[in-house]
């Protein structure tokens, strides 16, 4: 980003530490008044292709066949829309899609829904509508028996509820109705091109946002007041919302925090956890800072995570079990006294999740995770250190794995001195 959004953390506060305690959306308000333009940087991004989805569509069709998988049912939510582009919500009146090993896939819908559930509709698909005085399962059973009619195992995507899946076996007696996830994790885990170049613009926009939210930090603000200020910045540039956590003073030593009453107070911990979305990909990035001057303990533990964060990144070699990535972190923080294991203080979570469509998606960075690392694989790494009754620190940045090693999507910061970089 250009340098107007630069900001050196002998700044942060420096104007408003007799600021006093207004109401949320004032403070929104005219914290605004005086910062930055901020322009849509999304406008020309792009979503992912028809092209591309069926792509997807095919990938996954030769893994069902490879396994004896005649076919999988999806409900709404990220897969339905990873493979169709059919972004619906869940309800009582069922949406569903049977992804057959050949062949179209087969989307099931009410009847008055069907033109609303077509504008998203992005490959080719044969839509079947129940009206309201018939079963949905039914349809959803006809369409397996029709797209597996050698009675082949039926894949069943890990989100789909249990009166969708119960009712189509118990309709299906002669058929296994087994875990999808060989299929669609597998193929959904391996993210193209075009699905890392709209996570970077999300991690590009939060990073954005960060820097003109920050600078406008004043003692007495709220969690509330601080997550409207990066809230509104995250959606000027062009992002979509998805959270903005923030921890003050000692909630920062709870991962997500407190309900206790928090303000902003200086010489305490602010630790902040955001994230957007553009064209359904997300970011997820944290930053702890300390208004005015850190303790020696607040710079050591903030030292100690930064480390911990290039130990996790020095770990991720292709072909290693991603849980090995946590081990390393969890061998040097209890070298320093902390845990041992997952104990506090200390890192109580594990050192990263998958991501992509969904903030939190497999495989994971944690102990035990024994899935090889391979180009394509997206992660947050984010080794906290904790000590209740005082302070935490979160330093979170992802990366995707690449032929040649992992590569950032945000650059973490070295100093506690310039927490945003």
């Amino acid at each position: 980003m250009t340098g107007q959004f630069k900001v050196d953390r002998r700044q942060i506060l420096a104007a408003g530490v007799t600021l006093p305690l207004v109401a949320a959306s004032s403070i929104a308000r005219g914290a605004a008044d005086g910062a930055p333009v901020l322009a849509n940087i999304a406008a020309d991004a792009r979503p992912i292709s028809p092209a591309e989805r069926a792509g997807r569509i095919e990938r996954a069709q030769a893994l069902m066949r490879r396994l004896r998988i005649g076919a999988v049912l999806i409900e709404p939510g990220s897969s339905l829309d990873y493979f169709t582009g059919v972004q619906w919500h869940r309800s009582e009146r069922l949406t569903a899609a049977v992804l057959p090993a050949s062949g179209a896939p087969v989307i099931v819908t009410p009847f008055f829904e069907e033109p609303s559930v077509r504008e998203s509709l992005a490959v080719a698909a044969d839509v079947r509508v129940w009206q309201e005085d018939e079963d949905p399962i039914a349809l959803i059973v006809a369409a397996l028996r029709e797209r597996n009619p050698a009675g082949l195992r039926v894949g069943i995507e890990e989100t789909v509820r249990f009166f969708a899946s119960d009712g189509a076996a118990r309709a299906m007696p002669a058929v296994a109705f087994v875990s999808a996830n060989p299929v669609i994790r597998a193929v959904r885990m391996i993210k193209s091109p075009a699905e890392i170049a709209l996570m970077q613009l999300a991690s590009d926009i939060t990073i954005a946002a960060y820097r003109w939210t920050v600078p406008q930090i004043a003692e007495r603000m709220t969690p509330a007041e601080i997550g409207a200020l990066m809230t509104r910045a995250t959606r000027e540039l062009g992002g979509v919302p998805e959270f903005a956590l923030v921890l003050l003073g000692e909630a920062s030593a709870y991962p997500h925090g407190s309900g206790k009453p928090q303000a902003v107070r200086e010489g305490e911990v602010v630790l902040m956890d955001c994230g957007c979305t553009v064209h359904g990909y997300q970011s997820d990035i944290s930053r702890t800072f300390v208004p005015g001057k850190p303790t020696p303990e607040q710079r050591r533990v903030w030292e100690q995570v930064a480390m911990g964060q290039q130990i996790a990144r020095g770990a991720a070699i292709l072909g290693t079990p991603a849980g090995k990535v946590d081990d390393s972190v969890r061998a040097r923080y209890q070298a320093w006294g902390y845990g041992p294991g997952y104990k506090l203080p200390g890192l109580s979570h594990r050192t990263g999740h998958g991501i992509g469509m969904d903030g939190h998606e497999p495989v994971n960075l944690v102990h035990g995770e024994s899935t090889p690392l391979a180009a394509g694989m997206c992660f947050s790494n984010e080794p906290g250190i904790y000590i209740p009754g005082k302070f935490g620190v979160r330093l979170e940045d992802c990366f995707h794995m690449t032929e040649a090693g992992p590569s950032w999507f945000s650059v973490p910061p070295t100093s506690i001195d310039a927490p945003l970089g």
